[in-house]
């Protein structure tokens, strides 16, 4: 919603006093992808419209050194929203805003600010906008007496089915007609494969817009969940047995107005930037996932027989590929990156995806493999054959090929990548340190 609404401090002022706000929340992104948020009263408002709300940075992990550690929040006026789910008698509104350093520059250890840094170039390459498109899944599972959530499913119906007594059903409603009150373009809503599991898709919108918009989902989805004694996860992978949960991007470029990868005269009607594009995704596929797949449980998901991708090819069709292309064509054409989820930073994810592609477009990048047999089904010399490689199988793997891709390095900077490097790999070595049940059930006899 941030970029369909034109708001100035003068509109912002009165629509604040014409809905008696009585609260500011002023949110920001952390180098994980963790909204922050300063609340100030309505009558600071004035302040915070001058940019003059600062907060102590070296408190956000992977910001700045306590030593310099003052930092500014920059209101984006066009995501004022006065939520329409807080209390009528304490009313809050909210912003979304930008970090920056206190000599009046643009804090490049902010997600948003460097997701912006790369959709400036888009601009500057001759193009309008990159528009994004996602599909984010997730897992509503009942609470116990305490109010805690369990690992129980709140249902157990599976893709596109329906149930007379489907709570979850009236609670994912309840997601999407709230998301749809505040400006949020919903295309669809419905069951998953797994039990308990729901999707929300969003029309594609500017990339920036759209990570604002997937972070305002989580929050609703916590918050209606709640409210249906559900608990709400965009974990990748909560259950053994069933599919995980992932968050496919659509993507396309827009130029002149009309969508540049569409072009009627190709046999596949997509555009030479579009093949360009996938060619720029499939190179830089590795480094990207430790992007898109931020945990290490996103890899129990990125694995056969769970219909998540596992090697990097391209289809026109084939769902077993990295990368394909849905049948709509004109304004609608796009391209699926079906690899990422909703443990990622939608900032960092959008601006790897975007980097990679026109990576892929100013070196003339072919689109291959492309692969129409299923992928899952073809043993390793086959793939070898196709030249169909893997996607690193977990996040340390997936971290050094991000550190080995300099056109993601560039994208990200020096200091949002260190940081966010340092802070997965004290992940990865936790995860390490952890001796599971399973290990002792199987080797403690040994």
């Amino acid at each position: 919603m941030a970029t369909e609404h034109k708001y100035t401090k003068a509109n912002i002022k009165q629509m604040a006093k014409d809905e008696d706000v009585k609260w500011i929340r002023l949110d920001f992104i952390s180098t994980l992808g963790k909204m922050k948020r300063v609340e100030v009263p309505a009558y600071q408002l004035d302040n915070v419209l001058e940019n003059k709300t600062m907060f102590d940075g070296s408190s956000i992990a992977g910001y700045v050194p306590i030593e310099a550690s003052d930092l500014y929040l920059h209101p984006d006026l066009s995501t004022w929203m006065v939520i329409p789910w807080s209390d009528p008698d304490d009313k809050v509104a909210r912003l979304i805003c930008d970090v920056y350093k206190t000599d009046g520059t643009p804090f490049m250890g902010d997600p948003r600010n460097v997701l912006k840094h790369e959709m400036s170039k888009v601009k500057k390459d001759g193009y309008n906008t990159f528009n994004v498109g996602l599909e984010p899944e997730f897992f509503l599972f009942k609470r116990d007496e305490n109010g805690k959530p369990t690992l129980k499913p709140n249902d157990k119906i599976s893709y596109f089915d329906i149930s007379p007594s489907d709570e979850g059903a009236k609670c994912r409603r309840d997601i999407a007609r709230n998301l749809i009150k505040v400006g949020i373009h919903i295309e669809a809503a419905h069951h998953e494969v797994a039990p308990g599991q729901d999707e929300i898709d969003f029309r594609f919108s500017d990339a920036v817009n759209t990570a604002d918009n997937i972070e305002l989902f989580k929050e609703v989805a916590k918050h209606f969940a709640k409210k249906h004694g559900f608990y709400a996860t965009f974990m990748p992978k909560p259950l053994n047995s069933v599919n995980g949960s992932g968050m496919h991007i659509n993507m396309s470029l827009l130029k002149n107005g009309k969508n540049d990868f569409y072009d009627p005269k190709d046999k596949l009607q997509l555009s030479s930037d579009a093949y360009k594009f996938i060619g720029g995704i499939l190179k830089h596929a590795k480094g990207f996932t430790a992007l898109g797949n931020a945990t290490v449980n996103s890899y129990k998901r990125l694995i056969p027989g769970f219909e998540a991708p596992v090697y990097i090819a391209w289809s026109p069709h084939n769902r077993t590929a990295l990368v394909r292309v849905p049948s709509d064509r004109g304004i609608a054409t796009r391209l699926e990156l079906r690899s990422a989820d909703l443990s990622s930073n939608p900032y960092m994810a959008l601006t790897g995806a975007l980097a990679a592609g026109l990576d892929g477009i100013k070196n003339d990048l072919q689109a291959e493999p492309q692969e129409e047999r299923n992928i899952f089904k073809m043993n390793a010399k086959d793939r070898k054959a196709a030249h169909i490689d893997n996607l690193p199988s977990n996040l340390g793997d997936a971290l050094k090929d991000l550190e080995k891709d300099s056109v993601l390095k560039d994208a990200l900077g020096s200091h949002l990548l260190k940081a966010y490097v340092s802070l997965k790999r004290q992940d990865v070595l936790a995860y390490q340190c952890l001796v599971s049940d399973w290990e002792r059930k199987h080797y403690l006899d040994v």
